[in-house]
């Protein structure tokens, strides 16, 4: 299921510029990833959620932590303008189990800002500048920064999904030779209204 607020890339069309396509394409990607640790992870237990592999390794729930404040200081603060109250640390320090349901409602809540913020941007806009963690950058970097930040902490969520509940933890299925995201991902990719 698509989300009509959302354009596609085959709807973008030739008249629309790069911009617009990749500020589309980031709306898209986050939204994907969300859906993917959001099923990986409610096949899990807390106890697998809050484990960490060692010392020098973070839990999922950290790294889902992690993955709020760094979307919500760069996007929702850093370019939507939103008071930063980002305390970094936190989100590597927690040892107390925060349930499941907390972790993706938390989740949920910073790309459904974070969307809001996109969506309301310009190709114009892209080419602004925004200070972020003492850093001069344009909002481009800004946004390509978290959506590539995104995904390789959502890669690392699945892959400690999978340790866990291998045969549990699946995005595709092979349709005619080629790879189709399975019944069970569809519908789920939506941002529920807050």
């Amino acid at each position: 299921m698509t989300n009509p607020s959302v354009p596609s890339v085959t709807t973008l069309g030739a008249d629309r510029d790069a911009g617009t396509a990749m500020i589309a394409l980031s709306r898209r990607y986050l939204r994907e990833y969300l859906t993917k640790i959001r099923l990986a992870v409610s096949v899990l237990d807390e106890r697998v959620v809050w484990a960490r592999p060692n010392e020098a390794s973070n839990s999922i729930g950290n790294l889902m932590l992690h993955l709020a404040g760094n979307a919500r200081q760069w996007i929702v603060s850093g370019v939507g303008g939103a008071r930063d109250v980002r305390d970094r640390q936190s989100e590597f320090d927690q040892r107390t189990p925060v349930s499941i349901t907390m972790l993706i409602d938390r989740l949920e809540q910073t790309i459904s800002d974070v969307d809001r913020v996109l969506a309301s941007l310009t190709a114009a806009d892209l080419q602004t500048r925004r200070a972020i963690q003492a850093n001069d950058v344009s909002v481009l970097e800004a946004i390509y920064h978290v959506v590539e930040h995104f995904s390789m902490h959502t890669g690392q969520i699945i892959l400690l999904a999978k340790a866990d509940q291998p045969d549990r933890v699946r995005f595709y299925e092979m349709v005619d030779g080629h790879p189709r995201l399975t019944a069970d991902f569809h519908g789920r990719t939506p941002i529920h209204p807050r």
